[in-house]
């Protein structure tokens, strides 16, 4: 190029896309998923040993198991070498002791794992305030606004692994990438006590040759339905078309194709942050595995709920429903509403579409309704298919039932379905 007689002479160097993580203007978030290992049994070795016993069962054939005279003979966790012998999780005892007659079987401490677990979170929020808790022994942190304090996040991942395993006695894998699957799929590497990355320059070298089964949010039964149509590998599923895996998934298509490629949302929630919304949960006395069992405790929290919003002369528009399993994992799902409500009926019917969708496979320990997104009026769209006599006839009985409950008490009306249900009244 001439300009003013003076050459310039231009070079135009071949960029990879992939060496160059950008979001928007600015550079790509670094996210960190950390992970207990084996942590109940971790968790009860660790007391154990502050108990004075002479021998770590992490190095022995140690299971934790649950109660056999109550019908919970199951293994939640077990040793390494228990691993080597061919023991696996939720398979029961006497099965397990089939494979390894020198078995030793452990009663759970939930009271303890939550202390261990409060401690690792207390440790880890020295750090950052942006962490996300996933269960009781995994969460996502948002290294990005604290790195100009800590430096280079693989040596901090590896100061905090470390001072993890020093101070509280058990071991974490800990994954970096630029979003929370990657985050998630590199934790989950190679164990225990490692640090891995999975940048997105780096999906397709080591997430890609991965099996299908290995890609976070593939369940068993979806795996073998991809395995049947020729996706064996997260590669395979990443390069599939679109149009054609809509066949057979539907709208999860697009969202399973985006996991492959290693592309999800960057954004830790943490409680700090979290939107305000009106919720309750309660513990059950023992797990429930079929859903039309959890329906009475929905319509309990739906009752617990609504009236809290009714109360605050409230509507949301957005209705959450929260399980926790057996191993203390939590999922959420969440409906958005076309109109904003604050009936309990209305709650409890949009609660049970969303339970249908959810895993309730691995036990059911503990179930809420949250309500957010929070508006001060609605504004009702009436479908054409809509009763709407009926819609104001359940808005008057709801107010008369309320103000009967202000009066009277919270017992003095219950529906028949909750007379055996109890549900924490703590924020009534």
């Amino acid at each position: 190029m001439v300009k003013n007689n003076v050459i310039f002479f231009i070079t135009f160097k071949k960029v990879n896309v992939r060496d160059t993580i950008v979001l928007g203007d600015t550079m790509a978030k670094i996210i960190m998923h950390i992970d207990v290992n084996n942590a109940f049994l971790s968790w009860l070795a660790v007391l154990l040993l502050k108990e004075g016993y002479k021998t770590d069962i992490r190095d022995t054939y140690a299971v934790i198991g649950g109660d056999e005279k109550a019908r919970h003979g199951i293994v939640l966790a077990k040793s390494t070498p228990a691993k080597q012998k061919g023991v696996v999780t939720a398979e029961p005892l006497y099965s397990a002791r089939r494979k390894c007659p020198s078995l030793k079987v452990y009663p759970p401490n939930y009271s303890w794992y939550k202390k261990m677990s409060d401690s690792m979170f207390t440790l880890i929020s020295k750090y950052t305030p942006d962490i996300e808790k996933m269960s009781i022994d995994e969460c996502f942190i948002d290294y990005t606004p604290v790195k100009h304090l800590y430096g280079d996040e693989i040596k901090f991942a590896y100061k905090l692994k470390n001072e993890i395993k020093e101070k509280l006695g058990f071991t974490v894998n800990i994954g970096i990438a630029n979003n929370k699957i990657c985050a998630k799929m590199a934790s989950d590497l190679s164990k225990p006590d490692k640090v891995h990355t999975i940048f997105m320059n780096e999906v397709e070298e080591k997430m890609w040759p991965l099996a299908i089964s290995d890609l976070f949010g593939i369940g068993k039964k979806t795996s073998i339905k991809l395995q049947n149509l020729g996706i064996k590998t997260i590669g395979d599923l990443a390069l599939y078309k679109e149009d054609e895996l809509y066949k057979y998934f539907k709208n999860m298509a697009h969202d399973m194709i985006l996991s492959a490629k290693g592309i999800s949302s960057d954004i830790v929630n943490s409680e700090i942050s979290a939107p305000k919304g009106i919720g309750n949960e309660t513990t059950l006395n023992h797990n429930i595995y079929h859903k039309e069992e959890l329906y009475s405790y929905l319509l309990a929290l739906a009752e617990n709920v609504t009236l809290r919003l009714r109360r605050q002369n409230k509507y949301a528009y957005v209705v959450v429903v929260t399980l926790k399993d057996k191993y203390f994992k939590r999922t959420t799902h969440q409906k958005k509403l076309i109109n904003a409500t604050n009936l309990a009926e209305e709650v409890f019917n949009i609660s049970k579409e969303i339970l249908k969708e959810m895993d309730t496979s691995y036990g059911v320990r503990l179930i809420g309704i949250r309500l957010d997104n929070l508006v001060d009026n609605s504004n009702h769209q009436v479908s054409l298919f809509e009763n709407i006599n009926m819609r104001d006839d359940n808005k008057e009985l709801e107010k008369t039932v309320d103000k009967l409950k202000e009066k009277y008490g919270l017992k003095v009306i219950e529906k028949a379905a909750l007379t055996d249900v109890k549900v924490p009244k703590k924020y009534l």
